[in-house]
């Protein structure tokens, strides 16, 4: 009795494809023309689109540059920073409520004045 496999015996296994950033960062901007799509772009070039998805939030982050140029990316704001902004952004809306309260304070004495005036 003679036993046979009939899965094939793989003496290379496939190998991953390897891109260059050129190559990616071209399937990105592509990918960002207008009318393209992910899956379009991807199966035009014969990559999965989930790898072309991958690779567009690569190209965001700063990971994937198309030259030899570093890419520049937007440094993040210090605490302080963030901090003064907060501040101002509370300030403007205690200045906006003040503002509001005069304008009413300002319809109410016009109206009393109108009032005493038609008398």
């Amino acid at each position: 009795m003679e036993l046979r496999c009939s899965v094939p015996a793989y003496k290379n296994p496939k190998k991953t494809r390897q891109y260059s950033n050129e190559f990616k960062s071209k399937a990105v901007k592509l990918s960002h023309l207008k009318g393209a799509s992910v899956k379009g772009v991807a199966e035009s070039l014969g990559i999965h689109p989930f790898m072309l998805s991958r690779w567009r939030k690569e190209y965001r982050e700063g990971k994937i540059v198309s030259d030899n140029r570093e890419k520049l990316v937007k440094k993040p704001r210090t605490v302080s920073e963030n901090e003064r902004i907060r501040q101002l952004e509370k300030q403007v809306q205690q200045l906006k409520t003040e503002n509001d309260l005069l304008k009413k304070w300002q319809q109410f004495l016009a109206e009393r004045q109108r009032k005493s005036s038609g008398s």
